[in-house]
């Protein structure tokens, strides 16, 4: 029981890295229905300009991941006006294709600018582990970190999109795009605003695996990445309690694959459950399936 638990907890954690990427896929997915291959390396870049924060200008914790968040916001938007808008109206492969190139584009500016080795990141917070149930059950104060900090971003993520105008905007777009725009609505702003919303919670992402890790690489963001599609899709993709939801359950399968059996089998659990999920109810866990008429 003990070993369960201890996966369990790590399970919570690693999901929680998993939630927030995977939120920015089903908040672009929602509105737009473009998944954004691009989003795992935006959580890289996040991670980077922490590291660059830290190092150089010798912030704390908070400050970078502020800093952090606000870049790849700014990122996230621009990438969404030169890359996608243009594309808006053209068939999804395209959409698709320019997400892979732009993936792809961003890996190879960062290993450029910043050079293909892994680097250590700084510490941030002193390290402390609690011991319960008789040392039977560690858990790190940087889980702990991690798991407030993400609780927190949930939150905020929540209230912006059921309690303010630009939240209401967006749940609009994603109901009817058309319908939106002639009741007033200013689509592009309310796209754009996604997109920033999103980048920021994988730029979070980013800084959490720095702090948790401590090693950061300018690939790092492929298969976390690709792992936070698969949660979306999971959950249910286009539905933000469904991210969540697919997030956490997500880590803690992973987790307890890796405890149970073998580490090296869990991505191909992963990657199998995606294909199982696709088979079975390809809506998701908490997604309906939509009958379109002829």
């Amino acid at each position: 029981m003990s070993t369960f638990i201890q996966q369990l907890i790590n399970g919570i954690t690693l999901g929680s890295v998993y939630a927030l990427i995977s939120l920015g896929y089903t908040m672009v997915y929602g509105i737009i229905k473009l998944i954004n291959f691009a989003h795992g390396d935006i959580f890289m870049v996040g991670a980077y300009i922490a590291y660059l924060s830290v190092t150089y200008l010798k912030l704390g914790l908070i400050p970078s991941l502020i800093l952090s968040m606000t870049f790849c916001s700014v990122l996230g938007m621009l990438i969404e006006k030169f890359a996608y808008k243009p594309l808006r109206n053209s068939p999804r492969i395209s959409a698709l294709i320019t997400a892979i190139g732009v993936s792809l584009l961003l890996e190879n500016l960062m290993q450029i600018i910043m050079g293909a080795d892994s680097r250590v990141f700084p510490r941030l917070v002193d390290e402390k582990n609690y011991h319960l149930l008789q040392g039977r059950i560690v858990v790190n104060n940087k889980q702990i970190y991690l798991l407030i900090i993400t609780i927190l971003l949930m939150i905020i993520l929540n209230f912006v999109v059921k309690k303010t105008k630009i939240g209401k905007a967006m749940r609009a777009v994603s109901q009817d795009m058309d319908a939106a725009r002639l009741m007033g609505i200013n689509v592009d702003t309310t796209i754009s605003y996604t997109f920033a919303i999103g980048s920021a919670l994988a730029a979070a992402a980013g800084v959490l695996v720095g702090l948790y890790y401590n090693t950061i690489n300018p690939l790092m963001g492929v298969l976390p990445g690709l792992k936070a599609f698969i949660a979306a899709v999971f959950g249910g993709i286009g539905i933000i309690p469904g991210a969540m939801l697919g997030g956490f359950s997500l880590g803690i399968i992973e987790t307890l694959v890796s405890g149970y059996g073998s580490s090296m089998y869990k991505d191909a659990v992963a990657f199998a459950l995606l294909i199982l999920i696709l088979i079975i109810k390809p809506s998701g866990l908490l997604g309906k399936n939509i009958k379109e008429k002829v």
